[in-house]
């Protein structure tokens, strides 16, 4: 199973496992000896009764682990999942038995552990079923989707594009092939256009990942191709029948017994993502009720400085291209946008973007919103809805991307961010270039440490009113 999309589940089935494992030995205890006395047969005969909780909430995905029942097998019937978990509880039963009896702790409750095994092993076969129906149930809905463009139209092709969608929990979506040239045309889904079209496809078409099946007469530009996904931040599967060589970076994997070489750029540190994700939300939750009042506030200001509404909407570019509407509080006069084309001249940033020191469209409570970079606290409505992360990229204009240079677009492949390493570096800085420079810089060498420290950074940048 491809690590990116398997390794949140496997984590998420482990805590799962390891918080049950502790609800049983306190529901057995309670069943045993009742609600007031259910844990002190254990704490008089252990010495140190939580080092042992400890090991046994380790213990038990551990022994699920040794029988691989964290492996994200999608076709996997309930017969062998059932033998599974049955041979995971007796080896963490005898496993059990054999500790206490080297420890030489006989004292400790037998008729409570005949409990716990099999009701860990239950509680298991349940908790699969339960995630497997919740995955599946969002994917179905087109939730936290991937998408994957296909190069090749031969048979290896289709097959592997069957494969990939025929495991509905990875949420990985084929947009279609681009033709090779000189094969024959074996695919079932949509051909959108060649590989000469690549670049142009990776611009119209949101594409996460690529695979790379093509025929043997075009093994000589798998090196430039996987280097342009490379630019593009996107990610590189190459089933192993395809390449005659090893590139220079990437690793092995197996998806359903076929060998995968994949090129990862940008951040694959799932469990880190998880955690920047679960950041977002609770930080996200909390900014919400905190700022309430402060939000009302602005509303009020904003409605009684100009008219016109006091949130403002504005398609921009997320991750991989995908497009949203930011929310922001309105800080220029209603119809700004239609007067930009006469300030275009007086912008200040060398290249993609646009900024004018003393813009006339501005008013009074948006330069002073902007000062203070309040007018971006409703995008933390963008980062509960998962299109924003609390720190990234900037999130760019369509117009603006349309003119990228290849190099550019590798900072669409992470989430954009309300603050960034951008903002406490080079907010002021007037070259285009150097902004990417900057948010390229983050996404590689981006960790869960960065973010905070970042975070930490822009509440004097905030404080200090360095905002444009």
């Amino acid at each position: 199973m491809i690590r990116r999309h398997a390794t949140a589940l496997r984590i998420l089935l482990a805590i799962v496992d390891a918080i049950a494992a502790i609800g049983v030995l306190g529901v057995a205890g309670i069943y045993r000896f009742g609600p007031n006395e259910a844990l002190d047969p254990f704490v008089e005969v252990i010495p140190n009764p939580v080092l042992a909780l400890v090991l046994y909430a380790a213990g038990w995905p551990l022994a699920l682990w040794t029988q691989g029942l964290y492996r994200t097998r999608v076709r996997l019937t309930a017969r062998s999942e059932l033998f599974d978990v049955i041979r995971a509880a007796l080896l963490f039963a005898a496993a059990t038995l054999s500790l206490l009896f080297v420890l030489k702790l006989p004292d400790v409750s037998r008729g409570v552990l005949l409990i716990v095994f099999p009701s860990l092993a239950a509680g298991a076969l349940v908790t699969r079923f339960a995630l497997r129906w919740f995955l599946q149930r969002i994917r179905e809905r087109g939730l936290n989707t991937r998408y994957l463009l296909i190069l090749g139209t031969n048979g290896r092709a289709q097959a592997f594009a069957d494969l990939v969608e025929s495991h509905d929990t990875l949420g990985v979506r084929v947009v279609g092939h681009l033709d090779a040239g000189h094969e024959t045309h074996t695919v079932t889904r949509p051909i959108i256009g060649t590989l000469d079209d690549i670049e142009d496809v990776f611009h119209s078409t949101v594409v996460d990942e690529v695979a790379i099946c093509l025929p043997v007469s075009q093994w000589s530009r798998i090196d430039d191709i996987a280097r342009l996904c490379e630019e593009e931040g996107k990610i590189v599967r190459i089933p192993m029948y395809v390449l005659e060589h090893t590139l220079s970076t990437g690793r092995v994997e197996e998806f359903d017994g076929v060998p995968v070489y994949s090129l990862v750029t940008g951040p694959d540190r799932m469990v880190g993502l998880i955690a920047k994700r679960t950041v977002d939300l609770l930080g996200g939750i909390l900014a919400s009720v905190l700022a309430a009042p402060l939000a009302l506030a602005i509303i009020v200001a904003i409605r009684r400085d100009t008219p016109g509404a006091a949130i403002f909407r504005q398609t921009r570019v997320g991750l991989h291209g995908r497009l949203f509407e930011v929310y922001k509080f309105r800080t220029m006069v209603d119809g700004a946008e239609a007067q930009l084309e006469e300030l275009l001249e007086h912008n200040e940033i060398r290249g993609h973007a646009f900024k004018v020191t003393n813009d006339p469209r501005v008013t009074k409570v948006g330069r002073w919103l902007r000062r203070t970079s309040l007018d971006e606290l409703p995008q933390v409505l963008n980062v509960l809805r998962g299109e924003m992360s609390l720190v990234g990229p900037r999130p760019p204009l369509p117009s603006e991307v349309a003119g990228y240079d290849i190099w550019h677009r590798r900072r669409l492949s992470m989430k954009p961010g309300m603050t960034g390493l951008w903002q406490i570096r080079a907010r002021r800085e007037a070259d285009f270039d150097r902004w990417v420079e900057t948010d390229l810089e983050y996404i590689d060498t981006w960790s869960f440490w960065l973010d905070l420290k970042i975070m930490l950074r822009t509440i004097p940048a905030v404080l200090g009113r360095e905002g444009r």
